[in-house]
């Protein structure tokens, strides 16, 4: 894994604020899906936080589905949260914080749901995100989440292989090492699946002028520090025409769901760094399961 500049991703998405909605096509189809699994879970929060926020497309079917809670929208792009609360009645606008996931600035069991539609693949160290967020969530809170994993853009990261030795596409961590990072966060019963969507381009250049837009842009420590060039970036173009079908070049995108609650009990930790964690399976299940 390369680790993230955290300060050139913020100043990617703060340049991207003003048109990111234009071009979050997949985004918003990400959060519609993980929003839908609410529909399952039965719970009554009385604080939400929507950890990494963006503009806040997920906040207004919060509302109407929890018209009795408190919203938080929490970024650490400035610009997006000008956007973010907007969102909402008038008399109810989300209440916005401009942080880092990392490093949640909320108290100890201060909140009842987390939705997190793709943030966490900016985190440089998981397991203490999800460490912040069993801190913040009450027992029995719920963690709800998307971020991508390794099949994401992967035929733009082969194309760019071909051409140097750089990192130009962001890393994605595999789905099973996301679900051991929740256990080590001592997270109860976590669930993790898996979609794949594909979006397709005309150009490589129509694609990468959406990630630009969206804000999305390569921020590894290692990414090249120079401009490519045209001959460099025909290169590219000319490996990713080996991918296209039907006429139209593909974008893969690996999609990841996960949810997991903040236990009812703290979770002592066992020899050898294992953790245990004490889940009343059957009430938690009938629980959340009930129409």
């Amino acid at each position: 894994m390369h680790p993230i500049d955290k300060t050139c991703a913020r100043r990617s998405f703060e340049r991207a604020a003003a048109e990111y909605d234009r071009v979050a096509v997949l985004q918003r189809e990400m959060a519609d899906r993980l929003l839908s699994r609410l529909d399952y879970i039965r719970l009554a929060p009385h604080r939400i936080v929507d950890l990494g926020a963006g503009t806040g497309y997920a906040i207004e079917p919060l509302t109407r589905r929890y018209p009795k809670a408190q919203m938080l929208a929490l970024d650490f792009a400035h610009a997006m949260l000008l956007h973010a609360r907007r969102r909402g009645r008038w008399w109810r606008r989300p209440l916005c914080v401009c942080a880092d996931a990392e490093a949640l600035p909320l108290a100890d069991q201060s909140v009842d749901l987390i939705v997190s539609n793709a943030a966490f693949q900016w985190c440089n160290d998981l397991e203490r995100t999800f460490g912040e967020c069993r801190r913040v969530l009450r027992p029995g809170g719920l963690l709800l989440f998307t971020t991508f994993g390794p099949g994401t853009l992967q035929e733009l990261r082969a194309a760019w292989s071909q051409v140097d030795a750089y990192t130009h596409v962001s890393p994605f961590l595999d789905m099973h090492d996301i679900g051991d990072a929740l256990v080590r966060a001592r997270f109860a019963d976590p669930v993790m699946d898996a979609d794949r969507l594909t979006l397709t381009y005309d150009s490589v250049a129509g694609l990468m002028r959406d990630l630009k837009t969206l804000g999305a842009r390569n921020a590894t420590a290692t990414r090249p520090r120079t401009l490519s060039g045209r001959a460099r970036l025909a290169a590219v173009a000319q490996a990713y025409e080996m991918q296209r079908r039907d006429g139209r070049l593909p974008a893969s995108y690996e999609v990841l769901y996960g949810h997991a609650w903040a236990p009812e009990v703290d979770a002592p930790v066992c020899r050898g760094g294992e953790v245990a964690i004490p889940v009343s399976a059957i009430g938690r299940l009938r629980r959340a399961l009930a129409p």
